[in-house]
């Protein structure tokens, strides 16, 4: 009675005392004439339950979702730490290799550089057009790399800044 959609004849009876014919459809009764408070009320009352369900529904689903995907964050960092593990090097052909922002350097210098070391960066292509043409100042980040490929070397170690 409450859940369907189809058009059906409201049935109740009239002044005449003939069955009524208008023709209602959705949730309630009778057509609008025939239905009484108390019917209204009860639709009233199931309409509102039915919104607080679905509303409950989404805050649980969403809570659920946030919790899955809290939990595939927590697995992809896991992951990144043991390939990070696997893959680091922290010597290149017996130089020192570093990370400075997300790229990776070989300290050829006097010395061992450690994580918080102001350093002198070569030109690259990237630096030029981001912060204009010649060696740019940087932080050393990380000791070791992950990156495989051609690495450059630092020019030279900068005095401790502050």
């Amino acid at each position: 009675m409450f859940d369907a959609i189809h058009m059906r004849p409201c049935g109740r009876p009239t002044k005449t005392g003939n069955p009524c014919r208008a023709q209602f459809s959705g949730r309630g009764f009778a057509c609008k004439i025939h239905t009484t408070d108390h019917e209204k009320q009860l639709v009233d009352a199931y309409e509102q339950g039915l919104r607080a369900g679905r509303e409950e529904g989404r805050r649980q689903e969403q809570q659920t979702a946030d919790i899955r995907v809290e939990n595939l964050e927590r697995q992809v960092r896991t992951l990144e730490e043991k390939l990070d593990t696997q893959n680091r090097r922290f010597e290149i052909d017996g130089h020192q290799c570093v990370t400075v922002g997300r790229y990776a350097y070989v300290w050829t210098g006097p010395g061992r550089l450690k994580v918080g070391d102001r350093v002198l960066l070569p030109e690259n292509y990237v630096s030029a057009l981001r912060q204009g043409p010649g060696p740019q100042p940087g932080t050393v980040t990380a000791l070791g790399s992950t990156y495989t490929g051609t690495h450059s070397k630092i020019l030279s170690r900068l005095p401790a800044s502050g």
